[in-house]
């Protein structure tokens, strides 16, 4: 799928944005699908396009020369991805890849500099998200080192179902794992947990939030940390991320 997108973009920075900026971009802005698995950018390739998610969730993430990779942040409806376009888009050490399904909004790189050259509200948008998103790689490092699975866990679904705007998830134990670059077990073990004490429903692939309170309270800092962050820089504007 290929097409100009329509005039309410249901994506957290171009809605956000002035009618004249909108009018300007409309023309350039093309709707395509993203299936699990495509990869938006590769480590090492340049960056020609920024993506504007409406929806599904797209994770950020750097590799190790062992193959093994870990999630540094993940992006939905309230950001973009591909900010490299407007510093080096020839040597990005990470890759983006889609991780639910959804729909995003491709913007070229020479439209994009062309905009972000006005100044004015398309780059304070850009560099406020830019700023929320170095928090979050930030705060996602920190997360890792010093805090259990269970925790990584719980913050990472909750960001998940923020994006998705759903109690649902399609994702395997396996995935989650990869994403935070623990061992399968640690996970299963973790959800198993979270399952008895009837926070969520997990079933061949599915994660079902029952208790997102009960989820919020197991979390870490980190999780309202970065929402916290998000709320700070672009409170301006109305949230696209549900309010708990």
């Amino acid at each position: 799928m290929n097409r100009s997108g329509p005039w309410e973009y249901h994506n957290g920075l171009l809605d956000r944005l002035p009618p004249e900026v909108r009018a300007r971009l409309k023309p350039h802005l093309l709707l395509q699908e993203l299936t699990v698995g495509k990869v938006l950018y590769e480590g090492g390739s340049p960056q020609n396009h920024m993506y504007f998610p409406r929806s599904g969730v797209i994770s950020l993430l750097y590799s190790l020369e062992t193959g093994d990779t870990s999630e540094i942040a993940m992006v939905g409806n309230e950001g973009v991805v591909g900010t490299a376009v407007l510093v080096d888009s020839q040597s990005t050490p990470g890759h983006a890849i889609v991780q639910m399904s959804g729909e995003a909004f491709c913007l070229k790189a020479a439209i994009v500099e062309r905009e972000f050259n006005r100044g004015a509200e398309f780059q304070f948008v850009i560099l406020r998200y830019t700023q929320v998103l170095l928090a979050q790689m930030a705060q996602t490092a920190i997360c890792n080192r010093y805090h259990t699975v269970d925790r990584q866990l719980c913050r990472w679904l909750l960001m998940c179902v923020d994006r998705m705007h759903a109690d649902q998830l399609e994702v395997t134990q396996e995935t989650i794992a990869a994403r935070l670059g623990v061992r399968r077990e640690g996970i299963t073990e973790a959800a198993g947990r979270l399952q008895q004490a009837a926070v969520i429903q997990y079933s061949r692939g599915k994660i079902r939030v029952v208790d997102r309170a009960a989820l919020e309270h197991r979390s870490c800092e980190c999780y309202r940390a970065v929402r916290g962050e998000y709320e700070r820089l672009l409170a301006t504007f109305p949230s696209p991320i549900p309010k708990s």
